[in-house]
């Protein structure tokens, strides 16, 4: 199927990257600072921390300077009302959207968009700045860690494509389907007139954005991009284009995730690609560099198992496979930096065909969540190297895994990790937090 999907024709030049948080939070106030007609950004969250203060102080001044600026924010509606995971008095991004509107009364919107009716339902994990003609692709959120803001961070990947149909594209389509719809809402409201979403609204949302696409005059040949939105497992056009990407791959695959836990069917379609001798190089984050991860030095919170449960599913999968791993064919390699976090996600066919996503590659992403992605398409080779380039900077941190023991069992976790765990096992609940997580 990718070998033959329309897309955007896109120019040698009208692609690069950006490889470091410091790059992408550099490249993403300079291009609002410059811009001249829209702004689009869409994150699962803009945090109330200095980075997420200076870009709204960002967006400000460019309103400020140029008043016709359209400037649009979009953000999941329950991550932005709810505190922190673990931290309490934390009362939400949203208090601190208000506080700076009421200073700037009117300035732009910033919109909460309740992709379910519940947050562990299904989130905005849709993903995009799009600045004028450009369009800074991202899997990172707006906060401190993501866009290394002090000493720590959170590893992404991000690229800048500057192509004028790309961003009306993606524009478009925020426009048809987000902002459109009754079930969106201002988070920018005082809370003396704040008028929420009809729950009505908000339950059947999740129909109307599953009919969600990009529409564009598209070309089936020549280096192209082409953008994906998908939501749900049904006629989900960014899980289509994953398998048949993987299937389409002769000699090799790239795979960046960082939690391990992929969908049966994507976990079935690379086995197969493994025994057709396709090699496999998955980057999967050490359990160290995940989000939810808790120091055993720090209070333990239940969130803090997820790593854990991650750990298993990778090791269960290397065990699978370990005939592979033995092969040379399969090369699992860990991430791991100082006491930061891993966030990559994408996947590359014979560094030929590239999909840059902010889909983690999980039951939750691939079921829950509304997703998108764009698809690369070098058909001339004008992007390996520097593809090639990007994931060499990615394997700096890594080790490579060589047997599946090397991965530690639940003997090796901390009592608390250790009770949680044997809990899950004991009401066999491991099944459903596979799809949910």
């Amino acid at each position: 199927m990718v070998e033959k999907l329309q897309g955007i024709a896109l120019q040698p030049e009208q692609l690069k990257w950006l490889l470091t948080p410091q790059d992408f939070k550099s490249c993403l106030l300079e291009r609002i600072a410059s811009a001249k007609q829209a702004i689009y950004i869409a994150a699962l969250y803009l945090e109330d921390d200095e980075a997420g203060r200076e870009v709204m102080d960002a967006l400000l001044a460019a309103k400020a300077a140029n008043p016709a600026l359209d400037v649009k924010v979009l953000v999941d509606f329950h991550r932005a009302r709810r505190g922190l995971i673990g931290h309490k008095g934390d009362s939400g991004n949203y208090l601190m959207y208000r506080r700076v509107m009421e200073n700037h009364p009117g300035a732009f919107g910033i919109y909460g968009v309740p992709v379910k009716a519940k947050e562990f339902m299904g989130v905005l994990h849709l993903k995009g700045f799009i600045i004028d003609d450009a369009v800074i692709y991202s899997g990172a959120s707006l906060n401190n860690v993501y866009l290394h803001q002090a000493d720590k961070y959170r590893f992404d990947r991000y690229h800048l494509i500057e192509n004028p149909s790309l961003a009306l594209t993606m524009r478009t389509m925020i426009d048809s389907y987000l902002l459109a719809d009754p079930a969106v809402s201002l988070l920018t409201q005082a809370a003396e007139e704040e008028v929420l979403p009809h729950k009505v609204d908000v339950r059947t949302f999740k129909q109307r954005l599953c009919e969600a696409q990009y529409q564009f005059e598209g070309v089936t040949r020549g280096n192209r991009v082409t953008p994906l939105v998908g939501l749900g497992s049904k006629h989900n056009a960014l899980n289509k284009a994953v398998i048949s990407l993987v299937e389409s791959a002769r000699a090799e695959l790239f795979i960046c995730t960082p939690y391990f836990n992929p969908p049966r069917v994507l976990v079935r379609a690379l086995v197969k690609q493994l025994r057709n001798g396709v090699k496999i190089d998955i980057v999967v984050g050490d359990k160290t560099a995940n989000d939810f991860f808790i120091p055993p030095e720090k209070e333990f919170n239940t969130i803090g198992a997820l790593p854990y449960l991650y750990e298993q599913s990778l090791r269960k999968f290397a065990k699978r496979q370990q005939w592979a791993i033995d092969a040379g064919l399969l090369n699992i390699h860990l991430w791991k930096h100082d006491n930061n976090s891993y966030h990559l996600k994408g996947i590359s066919a014979d560094n030929c065909r590239h999909l840059i996503t902010g889909s983690n590659l999980n039951p939750r992403a691939w079921a829950l969540d509304l997703e998108n992605g764009l698809l690369v398409q070098d058909e001339t080779g004008v992007w390996q190297q520097s593809f090639a380039e990007e994931q060499a900077f990615i394997m700096r941190h890594t080790q490579r895994l060589y047997h599946y023991s090397q991965v530690d069992t639940l003997h090796h976790y901390p009592v608390p990790v250790k009770k949680i765990m044997n809990r899950i096992r004991r009401l066999k609940a491991d099944i459903l937090l596979r799809r949910i997580l």
